[in-house]
């Protein structure tokens, strides 16, 4: 393991990684990943796949846009086949305030040229032939939002990182930072120190622990909540190709694997805050009823994996991404609330114009890491899940 480095990177689930490639794709040498498991055994690889656009406010529309943008040229950038597929994001509509409030998502994601729209309960049948419509009124849909392979993106992210010269370490755990005068001068790991005047947080669930080794005197509530996800067994190819949304059943969230054919997908089920995520009957119960309300043939179909994973929420459900004034050359890009994997291509070519540059074109104000402690939340960013 290198004794220094300029840039020292905490966490190597797809944040990390994400981060590191682009520093080194702007030039940066010298960059460093630490993981203290495997990469991306975090939330990376407990996460539902999604990637959309369908947001309700404005930064959150403008960022995820281009992610996807980032997200359709992935596989060609980073050599190696991510299985991005743009199958889609369908809310399912119960009521008029549903709707109305659907409706103005619709306008606003419009503007900023997200091409989604309210369809019709046959209209959505169409998409989705076994779908139940029973009490649907509508639904909400975007043709290019998607879905991707969570393994194949952080083992590409990390592959291209490399061949521009990144080091990754994997189960190299962050177990102190050096400062003086505000100052960082080294991480301090259990397989030794690295001299460094650079840290980046991307830690998600674990950053509270790494902002308090580093003594950072602001307050960023980051906590982490146990979500469950489940598979099927395969099912004809074809059936559900978008990711289904109801909020009425619990939040549940359903879609077909791009190549194995299994559905997977969750409810708005959590427990926490907790750092256990042992898989739970009541989960099970409560997603199998949910599968099976929204397409009733699911019933039917055998459950072959469940597994438990980390939202690192924060009060507002949005990340915290920036710079913290107090530490020269620390950063913090975590809290995603559900939402980084869909959000890591963007978030990576930010942070590393915020490092390197100085300044970014990108809306990270929305995400200020202070706004907490000067009590200007944002608007609830939608989760599923």
């Amino acid at each position: 393991m290198k004794s220094e480095a300029k840039t020292v990177i905490i966490g190597g689930g797809i944040i990390g990684l994400s981060v590191a490639y682009n520093l080194a794709k702007l030039g940066e040498s010298d960059v460093v990943v630490l993981e203290k498991g495997y990469l991306g055994n975090g939330s990376t690889f407990r996460c539902g796949t999604g990637i959309r656009q369908q947001f309700g406010d404005e930064v959150n529309i403008r960022m995820m846009k281009r992610s996807v943008e980032l997200w359709s040229g992935l596989s060609e950038e980073l050599g190696h086949n991510v299985e991005f597929k743009q199958g889609g994001y369908l809310f399912l509509l119960y009521d008029e305030e549903e709707l109305e409030s659907f409706k103005k998502n619709v306008r606003l994601q419009n503007r900023f040229g997200v091409p989604s729209r309210i369809i019709t309960p046959g209209e959505a049948r169409e998409i989705v032939p076994p779908l139940n419509t029973d009490g649907v009124i509508g639904a909400a849909w975007n043709h290019t939002d998607g879905k991707a392979n969570p393994f194949k993106v952080v083992f590409a992210y990390a592959d291209a990182a490399k061949r521009l010269g990144v080091e990754i370490y994997e189960y190299t755990e962050a177990k102190g930072i050096k400062v003086e005068n505000g100052k960082i001068k080294a991480v301090v790991t259990n397989r030794g120190e690295i001299k460094t005047g650079r840290v980046i947080n991307a830690a998600n669930a674990w950053a509270p622990k790494i902002n308090e080794m580093a003594g950072v005197p602001v307050d960023i509530p980051i906590h982490p909540y146990k979500h469950q996800g489940v598979k099927t067994e395969p099912i004809k190819p074809g059936q559900i190709e978008p990711m289904v949304v109801s909020f009425k059943h619990g939040g549940v969230y359903l879609t077909q694997e791009a190549n194995q054919g299994g559905v997977i997908g969750g409810y708005g089920l959590k427990y926490g805050p907790t750092y256990d995520i042992t898989p739970t009957h009541e989960f099970l119960r409560g997603v199998s009823y949910r599968f099976s309300q929204i397409i009733p043939a699911l019933k039917y179909i055998n459950v072959i994996r469940i597994w438990g994973g980390y939202y690192a929420e924060t009060p507002d459900g949005n990340a915290t991404i920036g710079r913290i004034n107090e530490i020269d050359e620390f950063y913090i890009a975590a809290g995603f609330s559900g939402h980084g994997f869909m959000l890591a291509p963007v978030v990576g070519e930010a942070m590393a114009e915020l490092v390197v540059n100085g300044k970014t074109d990108k809306p990270l104000d929305f995400y200020d890491p202070y706004r907490f402690e000067r009590g200007e939340l944002r608007g609830k960013a939608i989760q599923m899940g």
